[in-house]
């Protein structure tokens, strides 16, 4: 099994990623129309059989709409005129995003305000109100 390594547990298979060469558009003369130098990269996010479920989903989650309804990530990348250097750099988004996706995010532990800061706030209110009350209407 020839693969990539992501992280020290995570070894993406090679055969998983479906890498294609399409033409790139912007400027470049007649050069740009002769070469397939826009390379388009597939990989099956939900059919990976490397990939742990919890990693999946913020995977998913991260890709946004660059991910299907079947499943599949779609990264393009046609910033370089070659098509190897863009290869490595479509190469190199996809193992970032599946190290990031590794992360497990920090559950947040609710607080509760302080009886000084509660104070405070009620204080706040009883002044904007009197300051409030004083723009009625004058009454003799």
């Amino acid at each position: 099994m020839v693969g990539i390594r992501v992280t020290r547990s995570i070894l993406i298979d090679s055969s998983e990623i479906d890498l294609s060469t399409t033409r790139a558009g912007g400027p470049g003369g007649q050069h740009v129309n002769t070469t397939d130098s826009a390379v388009l990269l597939r990989f099956d996010v939900w059919g990976s059989p490397n990939l742990p479920e919890a990693v999946k989903h913020r995977l998913s989650d991260l890709a946004g709409a660059r991910l299907t309804k079947e499943g599949i990530l779609i990264l393009r990348s046609d910033g370089n005129r070659s098509q190897h250097v863009n290869r490595q750099d479509v190469q190199e988004r996809l193992m970032g995003m599946i190290r990031e996706a590794t992360i497990v995010p920090e559950r947040r532990k609710p607080t509760k305000p302080t009886k000084a800061s509660q104070k405070r706030r009620v204080e706040g209110k009883a002044k904007r109100s009197a300051v409030k009350s004083l723009r009625g209407k004058v009454r003799e």
